[in-house]
This record gives C-alpha cells, sequence and structure tokens, in this order.
C-alpha cells in the first residue's frame, strides 16, 4: 500500500541510491522522520511568459494548473552549455519514456538570471523547436524582464540547468543540478502504477 511517506521514501532512497542527487555521509544517515520534516510546499511560478506545447503564446501558466499532478520543471537558459549537453537530453529522454502518462506534466522555463541579451524570450522557442520537446516553456528574467528569475528566487535554484520535481501535493521532492533520468523515470512510473492499484 503506497501513501505520502512511502513514496517519499523511495523518492530519497532512489535518488541518493543511484546518484540522483549529491549525498553526504550525514544525508546517508538520515532518518525518515528527518526527510519528513524538510517537506517544502511549492510556491507558485509567478512565471509571466509562455508558450504552449505547439510553440504558440498562451496565457500564464500556474502551478495551481496541475493540482493532483506530479509536475516535472527543468530551469535552463539557452546559452547554458550544460543545459544543450547533458539537462535538455535528459529532459527529452523523460518526457519521451512517460509520454502517455497523464499523472505526470512537464515544464522547462528559462530562468535567465545573467545573459539577459542572450537568454531571451525568442530562446525558448527555439529551444523547444531543436529539442522536439511538445510541453510548455516558460521565460522568467524576474517581474521586470532584466532582474533575477522568480523561480530562482522562490525554489533557491542554484543556477542552470536545474531540475524541481514536485509531487501531486504541491512538496517539492527533488531540486539539484544532477538527475539520474533513470531513476526518476522508474519513480513517476511506479507512482503511477501505485495509483492504478488502488482503483
Amino acid at each position: 500500500m503506497w501513501n505520502k511517506n512511502n513514496f517519499l521514501m523511495m523518492l530519497y532512497v532512489l535518488l541518493t541510491s543511484i546518484g540522483l542527487a549529491k549525498t553526504t555521509v550525514k544525508e546517508e544517515k538520515m532518518s525518515t522522520s528527518n526527510i519528513e520534516n524538510q517537506i517544502i510546499k511549492a510556491s507558485e511560478f509567478n512565471v509571466k511568459s509562455w508558450i504552449g506545447a505547439e510553440g504558440k503564446k498562451t496565457n500564464e501558466i500556474k502551478l495551481s494548473d496541475y493540482k493532483g499532478k506530479f509536475k516535472v520543471v527543468y530551469c535552463f537558459q539557452h546559452w547554458c552549455p550544460g543545459c544543450h549537453s547533458k539537462g535538455l537530453p535528459d529532459l527529452k529522454k523523460m518526457v519521451t519514456a512517460l509520454e502517455g502518462n497523464d499523472k505526470v506534466v512537464f515544464l522547462a522555463i528559462q530562468t535567465v538570471f545573467e545573459g539577459y541579451h542572450a537568454n531571451t524570450y525568442d530562446k525558448i522557442i527555439e529551444t523547444q523547436k531543436k529539442y522536439e520537446l511538445k510541453i510548455p516553456f516558460g521565460h522568467d528574467a524576474g517581474n521586470d524582464g532584466k532582474s533575477r528569475s522568480n523561480i530562482m528566487t522562490n525554489y533557491r535554484t542554484g543556477g542552470t540547468p536545474w531540475f524541481i520535481l514536485i509531487d501531486q501535493n504541491d512538496h517539492i521532492v527533488f531540486a539539484d543540478f544532477h538527475l539520474n533520468v533513470e531513476g526518476a523515470i522508474e519513480v513517476i512510473n511506479s507512482l503511477d502504477k501505485s495509483t492504478r492499484d488502488k482503483s
């Protein structure tokens, strides 16, 4: 029988044991209760500029639009080499592997914190096309279009590429540079299976 605590423990064990998250000896000795005490509620995105899955401008997308869904949020900058060599191919692999799973949604957000002249709104359209990602893309260069990204501030991301995994109850269950894609796919697929088993 699956419940939130079982899921969080499985997620933590999978993420740390297969290299999804960076760990220290201290973190490896954490108990289940310590993990539960670190549950953080996800903030609203506050990203104003979006394109839909087909590359056309769309209304503002909000976290609250996806209640009850598992959310994978990929943060990038167009000029970031690691975003193109590792992050975006990893995102593409996840989107492809989980295609048709209606329990999960994917969002890519350009979280601009430097290079405002290069990491522009037009670059999200270019990036979406280049990687053939049929998911929404957001452009977040702060409220004024030239300051720190709201996602970076609200989610305390450390730069790009950065993955944020948000569970069905809007709790942040993972946030880091490094993502083991196979492990993440396995966890998300098991979540879908556990939901089917309950019905």
